[in-house]
């Protein structure tokens, strides 16, 4: 690690209520300049360019207070620090084997001298983008406080292109909208699609990461990091003068944080660069983050897995055992209940996962509905609706630890919490403790529903305190999390690195509920995965949802080989194959590639990329010379063109092409695909077909 600290410390001096002489700070390429002033009124206020070009134009910063004067004017600068910090570190897992976190600093101590009370506003300048938050230092007029709203601005520099989700405080899953800001507004109330817990606050409200691209070619993507203790930013458009304007989430009584000084905000953050694929490959969300705080990180180990999940999901099979409607833990004896004949998760079915697994070098089975309680779980707001310990009569625990243990296959848990979140932390110790001693290494917890306790919010301040409690009580136990309906993720996976998983955004699951748009591939690594991973749940093969309940007329709006890029394309150290065996079985050539590809990588590079329209990665496998490629395309049919200067000069490599077959088409042709190989080096270059909806997987194996 190298690490170079240059701290030098200037005084400003100004009138309250005049400007104070602009403060500029270049990052470590110079491409990016941020500067920070004192408005008329003691308004702080920044902005930022890029090669020149406007990014942020002048904005304003500061807080509104729910009691005394707020921290928006008044102020007068009584201090700055400026520095430079370079380093280089390496995550537990990830898309490169080394992050390089090179930043300008400049911190400025900001005084009120009507409420004799100071903040710090801390500015983070990389080659990649910006990175500020509050300070708010101890001192005797300012311990306890109330914050009413963040009132940070970022004023864009015209009416961008963006990649949109409503503003909501309980759910991100929503289809990504494409539209110039200026038509936010028309379009919002067809955005506003059915979930099983929302709750939108304006008609121009947007949820972050917010990816845009202006006119003249720059793309802007508007984010946060280190979101801990506070409430979650959405961003409030002001459309006739295109300024955003920080949104937090409110708890049960419309308060939106409790603070106790010293603390800070999270990070408000601004990726830009003229390179899509830049955005794809910047780090600075999780630089903004602090170093991994478990000592011992052996354990936390990147997965592929198999699970009971889409069977259900289609309708095909149910969580539930009976077809009860009403059902009390302790009370109703389900021995004496009848079973539906239709639950999933029974011990001679697991098995069959299990076998599957092992047969194809696949690490873990998640299994779904194993524990009573699942007759009645949504809907009711009902308290204790689950114990996370008592299994269904058909399904033994102990008997299912044995025989994964044999074959050499993990158990992945699943823990619902139907947003029962005090029943949850009631039952936390004891649950963990359940797994440990039946071989649960992983977790996948979900909040699906409204809240209790009641009038909480998915995102508010409370509840992320307890999204990152769960997270900090299962290292206790050794346990790695993925969680599901959780906050969107801000990069913390930095520092609590056994969360390997998050949902926070539309899956494939959604394919069963009515199809997800086929450019949604080609958005979601420029928004909801900046922030860190997506459990997406790739690798479905038989697309006609009605193949398995014929009730659904539902398909999955991707081909075939699409299916198996985004194992490339949509990065995560835990990845599901989520068809069924028996439909792997028949596709075993093309199941091939999810054998061999990687969870865990060393480096990544993009080949190609615009968002809404395609993505193309390569990536190379942790520990290894084998590479793989993944291209994600959208509706269009286009031709992908790439080399393979990424390789290694001088050596031959073995290229298998899972491919789009010319008449391919995701919604009439979606299972024609093609298998190739050819032999390639770093001069190879290649053309490929790809089809609407469609796209490609490589794998490149070192000879």
């Amino acid at each position: 690690m190298k690490i170079l600290t240059l701290i030098c410390a200037m005084l400003f001096f100004g009138d309250v209520f005049g400007n104070v002489p602009g403060m500029e700070l270049k990052s470590p390429d110079g491409n990016l300049v941020a500067s920070f002033a004192l408005a008329d009124g003691g308004v702080p206020t920044y902005s930022l360019k890029y090669k020149g070009k406007d990014v942020i134009k002048t904005s304003k910063l500061g807080l509104e207070l729910k009691e005394g004067k707020s921290l928006l004017n008044g102020f007068e600068v009584t201090d700055t620090k400026t520095s430079t910090f370079n380093e280089t570190w390496k995550p537990v897992w990830g898309e490169v084997k080394e992050i390089v976190n090179h930043y300008n600093e400049l911190a400025v101590t900001l005084t009120q001298k009507e409420s004799n009370r100071f903040i710090v506003v801390r500015l983070r300048l990389f080659n990649d983008g910006l990175g500020f938050r509050y300070e708010f230092p101890e001192q005797k007029n300012l311990d306890y406080f109330v914050i009413k709203e963040e009132r940070t601005q970022f004023a864009l520099a015209g009416d961008h292109k963006a990649f949109w989700l409503p503003g909501d405080y309980d759910t991100q899953e929503y289809s990504t909208v494409t539209s110039n800001l200026s038509e936010v507004r028309g379009k919002m109330k067809a955005a506003v699609t059915p979930n099983a817990s929302q709750t939108t606050f304006s008609p121009t409200g947007l949820q972050t990461p917010l990816m845009m691209k202006s006119k003249d070619g720059l793309y802007i993507n508007i984010h946060e990091a280190a979101l801990i203790n506070y409430s979650l930013m959405s961003l409030n458009l002001d459309d006739k003068n295109m300024v955003l304007e920080s949104w937090l989430t409110p708890d049960a009584v419309g308060d939106k944080g409790y603070m106790q000084a010293p603390c800070v905000s999270p990070w408000r953050t601004i990726i830009v660069s003229d390179k899509a694929g830049d955005i794809l490959t910047s780090k600075l969300t999780y630089n903004l983050n602090e170093p991994t705080k478990f000592k011992d990180v052996s354990w936390i180990k990147p997965t592929k897995y198999v699970g009971v999940w889409w069977e259900m999901i289609t309708g095909k099979s149910t969580w539930a055992y009976n077809d009860l409607t009403s059902v009390q833990l302790g009370v109703t004896d389900y021995s004496k209940t009848k079973p539906n004949g239709k639950h999933a998760a029974n011990t001679a079915h697991v098995k069959e996962y299990i076998d599957f697994a092992a047969k194809n070098g696949l690490d873990a089975v998640l299994v779904e509905g194993w524990n009573e309680g699942w007759e009645d779980w949504f809907g009711k707001t009902k308290d204790y609706v689950f114990d996370f310990v008592t299994p269904y009569p058909d399904f033994d625990v102990q008997e299912l630890h044995r025989y994964a243990a044999s074959k050499g296959i993990k158990m992945i848990m699943h823990h619902e919490t139907s947003s029962s979140v005090r029943n949850y932390e009631r039952h936390l110790d004891t649950a963990y403790k359940f797994m440990k001693a039946n071989g649960y290494d992983a977790v996948k917890s979900g909040y699906v529903g409204n809240m209790i306790p009641r009038g909480e919010h998915h995102y508010g301040q409370w509840l992320n305190n307890h999204y990152l409690y769960a997270i900090q009580k299962a290292a206790e136990y050794k346990i790695m999390v993925n969680a599901h309906e959780a906050v969107r993720p801000t990069g913390l996976a930095r520092t609590y690195p056994n969360l390997i998983g998050n949902e926070s955004a539309r899956g494939t699951e959604y394919e069963a509920f009515g199809g997800n748009n086929a450019d949604h591939t080609t958005i979601l690594p420029f928004t909801r995965l900046i922030g860190g991973p997506m459990d997406y749940t790739p690798g479905i093969f038989e697309t006609k949802v009605s193949a398995y309940n014929p009730a659904n007329t539902s398909f999955v709006h991707s081909t075939l080989a699409r299916q198996l890029a985004l194992y490339v394309t949509m990065y995560s150290p835990l990845q599901m194959a989520a068809d069924l065996p028996e439909t792997y079985n028949k596709y075993m050539d093309a199941f091939q590639f999810i054998k061999d590809v990687a969870v865990d990588w060393d480096d990544t590079k993009v080949l190609e990329a615009e968002p809404g329209d395609y993505i193309t990665f390569a990536r190379k496998a942790k520990g290894k010379n084998n590479w793989f490629v993944g291209r994600t395309n959208d509706e269009v049919a286009r031709t992908s063109k790439i080399d393979f200067s990424f390789l290694d000069p001088g050596k031959k490599y073995t290229a298998t092409i899972y491919a789009d077959a010319k008449d391919a088409h995701y919604e009439t042709n979606p299972k024609a695909y093609t298998i190739r190989k050819i032999e390639v080096t770093s001069k190879s270059k290649l053309s490929q077909y790809c089809a609407p909806g469609g796209g490609y997987a490589i794998s490149i194996m070192a000879k």
